[in-house]
């Protein structure tokens, strides 16, 4: 699913007005009643006070659309206008017109020297003060106001973004934004509900198809795009009845140092179970009972030092390496790591200590061959590239990064980002379990086997991050956020693959015998 700019919304909504012959009255009230239709197939008639607050732009004029429609059909609905300005959208007033030719109970003027209106825990509220294009802070008493819904505690609902959040810049106050319980964002979600800093802003979201133009979704390019299954999908390779361990690559995983065997073990168990045909891994001596012991489907090579590499020379041509996790930053190591950069010309998986020693010589970013594939953590990344001052601020510096050095970025996080110049690809699979140690190896390892079994460093990093995130998925409903630990994510990886291809019906069974199960 592809993520528009606020430009770009607006210039969709401009050709669909025009390649429709409607009005821009009409889309609004197309928009508004696909609200109207969300609230009233989830409400059904329920007698629940809610309150609109609509603004005097176009974002007020969905709600007061989305207020008419709710007053006709029988709700308990009261209509306020949050007066911040003289100035009044054409839209507004047509259907600010139409709203008191529906009801004797106008709506309501709030203004600065106005009480605000009393509100239950068990009301509704529906915020549609600001929609995008919000340019300047909030007048005070309007913060107020949008403090007073946050007390309330009452069940909020934001049309199309929560209300003095922009799409492309963190709220200098996060008490001038309302704090929502679900967005309903049309035709396409924002950028903003998928980052650290502007997230919170919103519990929940969903997108409400309100018939923009076909074409025009299809053929614009965007900066960013949504990952999930349908995404993911024609990535997948499928495999033929007559392929054999050769066909799938050999991935080679260096890393492990004493003490940290086990992120090699579970970078190389990722790699196999990702579907690599082989996998060798590369560690110190210390690592060669270990992994021969716990994991016999690895071919195992051991570096001359006992307890650090000192040497990356593996001796065959791999079809995918990945490096860095568990290795340390032994001076050995890193001058090991430049001369193995120097001649290596094979595909690329940069994580952990990989990362660290290139922080400590920065020349080294320069050996990394075209399409190399980092994947920092937070800190790591800092490292890397310096300090940031919000979320925006930081993608913009990685990306330029990535331009500069022709490399691939995965942010990792609660939506991780995958970066390819100035294109993102944000996950919606993974959840909290995965902050536990250990999983950012998984995932090194699982980018690694796509990579060797083919797939080009984007696509695997795309599909990797997916792949890893579903697991998780499926592993968190037997463990639980807090007990999910990185070899549960290995363990789901196969039923991550097999979910690719259920259908939903498939899937509301299995969650019917789920409760089934659970009521037994």
């Amino acid at each position: 699913m592809k993520i528009f700019s606020k430009e770009q919304i607006y210039e969709g909504d401009r050709l669909t007005a025009e390649r429709q012959k409607i009005s821009s009255t009409e889309l609004m009230e197309r928009a508004g009643t696909q609200i109207f239709n969300w609230l009233h197939m989830h409400m059904q008639g329920a007698q629940v006070p809610i309150h609109v607050f609509c603004g005097i732009g176009n974002n007020g004029g969905d709600g007061l659309v989305v207020a008419r429609h709710l007053i006709t059909h029988g709700y308990n609905v009261h209509t306020y206008v949050v007066n911040y300005s003289d100035k009044r959208s054409k839209d507004f007033l047509i259907n600010y017109e139409r709203i008191k030719e529906t009801s004797k109970k106008w709506p309501t003027l709030l203004g600065p020297k106005d009480e605000m209106p009393k509100i239950e825990v068990q009301d509704i509220i529906i915020d549609a003060v600001f929609g995008i294009g919000l340019n300047r802070p909030p007048a005070d008493w309007v913060v107020k106001l949008f403090q007073y819904f946050k007390q309330s505690k009452a069940f909020t609902l934001s049309i199309d973004i929560p209300s003095g959040l922009k799409t492309d810049q963190v709220p200098e106050d996060e008490n001038q934004v309302v704090w929502a319980g679900y967005t309903l964002s049309f035709q396409s979600p924002k950028l903003v509900f998928f980052l650290p800093d502007t997230g919170k802003y919103t519990v929940q979201w969903e997108v409400l198809d309100i018939g923009i133009d076909r074409e025009y979704l299809m053929t614009t390019p965007t900066e960013a795009d949504l990952i999930g299954k349908q995404e993911v999908l024609p990535i997948y390779k499928p495999r033929d009845k007559f392929s054999h361990k050769g066909n799938f690559g050999h991935a080679v995983i260096i890393g492990g140092s004493y003490g940290k065997i086990g992120a090699v073990n579970l970078a190389s168990r990722g790699a196999l179970s990702s579907g690599a045909g082989l996998i060798t891994t590369y560690t110190p001596k210390c690592g060669y009972i270990p992994l021969q012991s716990n994991f016999p489907e690895a071919m195992v090579l051991t570096d001359d030092e006992e307890t650090f590499i000192s040497n990356m020379n593996i001796g065959f041509e791999a079809s995918a390496i990945g490096i860095g996790v568990g290795m340390g930053t032994h001076k050995k190591t890193v001058s090991a790591l430049e001369a193995f950069l120097k001649q290596n010309k094979l595909p690329l998986v940069v994580d952990a200590d990989g990362l660290n020693c290139i922080s400590k010589n920065k020349d080294l970013i320069s050996l990394l061959p075209e399409n190399t594939v980092l994947t920092p953590h937070p800190k790591e990344l800092e490292r890397l590239i310096g300090n940031w001052d919000d979320d925006f601020d930081k993608l913009s510096k990685v990306k330029a990064f990535s331009a500069k050095h022709k490399i691939i970025v995965v942010l990792k996080g609660a939506n991780t980002i995958t970066v390819m110049g100035d294109k993102l690809y944000v996950n919606t699979t993974g959840n909290p379990g995965l902050a536990t140690a250990g999983t950012g190896d998984v995932l090194t390892g699982v980018i690694t086997g796509l990579i060797a079994q083919g797939y080009d460093p984007l696509a695997a990093s795309v599909f990797g991050v997916y792949l890893h995130g579903k697991a998780a998925d499926i592993a968190v409903e037997d463990f639980g956020y807090q007990s999910l630990i990185a070899s549960h994510v290995i363990e789901a990886l196969g039923q991550a693959y097999i979910d690719l291809f259920k259908l939903p019906e498939q899937l509301e069974e299995e969650d019917e015998r789920d409760e089934d199960d659970e009521k037994q």
